[in-house]
């Protein structure tokens, strides 16, 4: 056997370390086994780790030597067709599927999103580029489809959310993410004890110095064995998440299943293939492992009907950090040190012809190499030493001076001094870790200690800088033709603009409509794009748009590039932008869960945005059947709201209201008259509530009379409300006085019943507030309400007075806040507008009334001459009135004086004096 004197030498290291080798024989044989299955396997498996160096530098080697014909990779094999379109992109990007309408899904799983990053220094970007660009090669993708990632997973697991926070980490939002070569261990104690044991902070500084600086430099036999015993050691020493284990040995099964089925129907030889997998799954111990011919077969589960959309999605280096649990920043420095070792190595990477401009062809590639027979590698490579590394100074010396340069762009006071304690500190650390050449990890950590004070004076800490020295967040874009039809339109019709939407600054965009009216149609566009898009990609700084407004001007924010990601997705919905908006308001208001209000900010939106009527009536006729099947009223404040809003805006364009218009209203008022008394004795239905109710039967009632509704059912309803609570009790008041069942002289004689009334004063705030929520149906009672304030600041003492008044502040506050103005207004039409004005002023509502003079008194001076040289008027009123026309004392030619109405002139002598000063101007 190959590996039988590396197998012995472990066991007598077990026995001597434990005194008795069957604890650990199982484990370390175990092994063994598992590396010599894996190099046995005739189908030559390549184990990588994802955004490794030493992967990526081994998969080129071992591409130009071997130069396979057929390549296997470990990757969702329903996203072939999509590895095509990176040519017109620029990395690093995110294959993605997209789903929203699921079949055998739960619906709150909605939407589905899949995405798997690919970067330039990742061993799988080499094959698919090396596949890609050689002729006669193949590439088959065998994990399971996307489908599958969701059918086998936990149906109570709840789904991980973003931190919305982390812009870029954004980029993939609460999409799932998928990786190569995921190696890690799933026992959290086995990673605590190798981070403890090793001296490092966390698992990418870990991995940096044990796997990657010994591995980088090493052939490839070495590689390859080192790597599926670090994958079967992780794999043996078990896991915490047992659901995980069961899911990646179908994986497994289903990766050879596939595997095993393009051989037989392709019939290529198993020496020209090349298995590339994570290598976790190189050690792989299930039944299905391999290609032989008494392998048991695995059957596939179909998929669902679920209609997944594909496509290409920006991403970067942070959001794949961010994704995928790993460090700030390792993705950065594992890419710079893959850019030196191609350098210092003389290797030539592949890259797909056509990325970031290139078009050249790729070029023939020399004869393969021979594979040499498999030999134990390991054996050799865990004996022996590592091979230190030199101290590169000029490299570090570089850094030093870059990262104080940088340090004191961003606000940090560094010389020359921290530049020289940051090279011996990295040093110094370096040693301490058993390496004699500092990494990234050492001078990174050499320059927070050296350099970071108590606070950060700018925008970027020291951490970041160093990020940003050694390779920076490099954040990549979907090129033009690999866009959904939908990006690729909203570019287009972005196009007048003249802007480069490309970068990845913010852009500023001016529209002078009275000098380029032809950009109108951009600005709907935008306005369309801030409705769909978050906040922060399109962003209005001058203009707004609603019901019924057109601006002059308007200026933009557009941070387009950034939010790529959200554009592209918007494509997976639809074909343009205004079919999307369409869909997503209709799905809106066909929600099980839709509300009237929400149906009528639907017809709103796409009265603003959409405009047309055909698709606006089918939102207003949903609006109607929804508020006749609401047993509640807990959205009648917005219902009232928008449905006057929508009212004014058809009154003031078009000739006639919309017929579901006029069904809303006398829907509505029908509906609210039956649930009027319900409503106001029910607790769990607010002050506000009522009052916005009694607001739209108010408020709507003139066009539901004439629409054909019955002013009595509103009376009946009023009459059979009984509230308890004093809010309501007011509020019903207040009604009974608009519909002339209260007169105002009796509902003031109540009020001042209750203040006078030394058991009720604690809670008059609450009536108070029930009298303010009713200047919603009855906005003429706002007079009223300033003098109920007046008259109990003014009469009540302040031992009752103080107490409530801070209840009587919270009350209006989360009440009646937008109807307090309404009472400032009032009050200072009422109050005198000068100080010394006061003194010299009476309340209205304490004037006492004009004394009665004797009935047969006649009107004397001017009223009198007035009105017997005109009696037209006169007479007019005493015939609405019902009185006799009969004048009195010389009357003139048109008849006598009537009593009543002398004994009304006398009672009420403001009206005529008003009226004689009125004819006099």
């Amino acid at each position: 056997m190959t590996f039988d004197a590396l197998r012995t030498q472990l066991l007598d290291a077990a026995a001597a370390f434990s005194g008795s080798p069957a604890a650990l024989d199982g484990i370390l044989t175990g092994i063994v086994d598992d590396v010599d299955r894996a190099l046995r396997e005739e189908l030559e498996i390549f184990p990588v780790c994802h955004h490794s160096p030493a992967s990526g530098l081994a998969m080129v080697r071992r591409l130009r030597e071997k130069q396979p014909k057929v390549i296997y990779l470990e990757l969702c094999e329903d996203l072939r067709p999509l590895l095509d379109e990176l040519r017109n992109c620029r990395l690093p990007v995110a294959v993605q599927a997209f789903a929203s309408d699921l079949d055998q899904f739960p619906k709150d799983w909605a939407p589905l999103s899949v995405v798997a990053p690919i970067t330039e220094a990742s061993a799988e970007y080499q094959a698919i580029a090396y596949a890609l660009d050689t002729p006669g090669v193949e590439l088959v993708l065998v994990d399971r489809s996307v489908d599958h990632v969701f059918q086998w997973e936990p149906r109570k697991e709840e789904k991980a959310e973003t931190p919305e926070d982390d812009e870029e980490a954004a980029l993939h939002g609460d999409a799932v993410g998928i990786e190569i070569g995921d190696l890690r261990p799933g026992f959290a104690a086995l990673e605590e004890h190798l981070l403890r044991h090793g001296k490092v902070r966390h698992w990418s500084e870990w991995w940096d110095q044990y796997v990657e600086q010994p591995l980088g430099g090493a052939d490839y036999a070495t590689y390859r064995q080192a790597m599926v015993l670090i994958g079967s050691l992780f794999r043996r020493l078990g896991t915490d998440r047992p659901h995980k284990v069961r899911i990646d040995e179908d994986r497994e099964r289903y990766m050879w299943t596939r595997m095993r089925e393009h051989l037989a129907t392709s019939g290529v030889d198993k020496a020209d293939c090349l298995y590339v997998c994570g290598a976790f799954h190189a050690a792989s111990r299930v039944e299905e492992f391999g290609t032989r011919e008494d392998v048991p077969q695995w059957k596939i589960e179909p998929r669902t009907n679920t209609r997944w959309l594909y496509g290409l999605i920006p991403s970067s280096y942070s959001a794949i950090e961010a994704q995928f649990g790993l460090a700030s920043g390792s993705v950065s420095i594992a890419a710079a040190s893959y850019a030196k070792s191609v350098t210092r190595g003389g290797l030539k990477p592949f890259r797909l012809a056509g990325q970031q401009g290139k078009t050249s062809k790729a070029k023939a590639l020399p004869p393969p190499a021979k594979d040499k027979p498999v030999k134990d590698e390991l054996t050799g490579f865990l004996s022996a030493p590592p091979a230190l590394d030199q101290l590169d100074e000029e490299e570090l010396l570089g850094w030093c001076v870059e990262i104080v340069r940088l340090a004191r762009k961003n606000g940090y006071l560094s010389s020359t001094a921290d530049a020289i304690a940051i090279f011996e500190t990295s040093i110094l650390l370096a040693g301490m870790r058993g390496r004699a050449r500092p990494t990234p990890y050492d001078f990174q950590d050499a320059a927070i200690t050296c350099i970071e004070k108590d606070a950060v004076p700018g925008r970027r800490d020291v951490r970041r800088l160093c990020e940003i020295l050694l390779g920076g967040d490099r954040v990549g874009q979907v090129g033009y033709d690999a866009l959904p039809p939908l990006a690729r339109d909203v570019y287009d019709r972005l196009a007048p603009l003249q802007l480069n939407l490309q970068q990845r600054t913010l852009r500023r965009a001016l529209l002078d409509f009275n000098a380029e009216p032809h950009l109108r149609p951009v600005s709907n566009l935008l306005w369309m794009l801030k409705y769909l898009l978050p906040d922060h990609a399109v962003r209005p700084i001058m203009g707004s748009r609603g019901l019924g407004e057109q601006s002059i001007q308007e200026s933009w924010d557009l941070d387009i590039a950034r939010n790529q990601r959200q554009i592209i997705e918007l494509g997976y919905e639809g074909v343009t932008v205004e079919q999307v908006l369409e869909q997503r308001l209709r799905r809106e208001v066909w929600k099980p869960k839709a509300t009237a209000a929400v149906a009528l900010k639907a017809v709103e939106d796409a009265t603003v945005f959409l405009g047309g009527r055909r698709f606006v009536d089918e939102l207003g006729a949903r609006a109607v059947d929804l508020l006749a099947g609401e047993r509640t009223v807990d959205d009648a404040p917005e219902v009232l709201k928008r449905i006057r809003r929508l009212l004014a805006h058809y009154r003031a364009t078009e000739p006639t209201l919309p017929a579901w218009c006029e069904a809303f209203v006398t829907r509505g008022y029908a509906h609210y008259c039956t649930l009027l008394p319900t409503s106001f004795v029910d607790e769990d239905t607010g002050v506000r509530q009522v009052a916005a109710m009694l607001g739209f039967l108010f408020s709507m009632e003139s066009l539901a009379l004439s629409l054909g509704c019955d002013r009595s059912q509103l009376e009946l309803a009023v009459k059979q409300s009984h509230p308890e609570s004093p809010a309501k009790v007011a509020l019903l008041w207040a009604a009974n006085n608009q519909l002339g069942l209260l007169p105002l002289s009796e509902l003031r004689e109540r009020c001042d019943a209750l203040l006078g009334n030394p058991l009720v004063v604690p809670s008059f705030p609450q009536y108070l507030s029930g009298f303010v929520q009713a200047l919603e149906p009855a906005p003429v009672l706002s007079g009223f309400v300033v003098e109920l304030l007046s008259k109990a600041f003014a009469r009540l003492p302040d031992r009752v007075l103080l107490p409530w008044l801070p209840t009587l502040i919270t009350t209006f506050k989360q009440q009646a806040g937008e109807l307090v103005p309404v009472l400032i207004r009032e009050a200072a039409r009422t109050f005198p507008a000068t100080l010394p004005a006061v003194d010299a002023w009476t309340p209205p509502w304490e004037a006492g009334p004009a004394p009665k003079p004797a009935v047969a008194a006649q009107p004397a001076g001017p009223v009198t001459d007035l009105l017997r040289a005109h009696p037209e008027p006169l007479n007019a009123l005493a015939a609405l009135l019902g009185c006799p026309t009969e004048w009195q004392d010389d009357p003139p030619a048109q008849g006598a004086t009537p009593p009543e109405l002398i004994t009304l002139l006398t009672n009420h002598p403001d009206t005529a004096r008003e009226l004689a000063d009125l004819l006099r101007a």
